[in-house]
């Protein structure tokens, strides 16, 4: 259950990181035109769409992904909540 669980915190901490690098990304446009830019608004960007949809931005600050992100970590939370009391 123990590598279970790291695995688990390793793929939700990777995510996050791929949402930040997303966030960083649309500070420089050409960056998202690169092959890695591509993978990760593939990745990034159906996570973020709803959010977006209920967030609008405040000028030119968006605040979806940091909404996003912390409902990623309570998720995250609240999946460990779950797993811990099947134990």
């Amino acid at each position: 259950m123990a590598y279970f669980l790291t695995v688990l915190n390793f793929a939700f901490t990777v995510y996050q990181f791929m949402i930040i690098a997303y966030i960083l990304m649309s500070w420089v446009p050409q960056m998202r035109d690169t092959g890695i830019g591509q993978m990760l608004e593939r990745l990034v960007e159906p996570y973020l769409a709803p959010f977006r949809r209920f967030i609008p931005p405040l000028g030119f600050i968006d605040l979806s992904p940091i909404v996003a992100l912390i409902a990623l970590r309570l998720a995250y939370e609240g999946l460990l909540a779950i797993l811990f009391r099947l134990m």
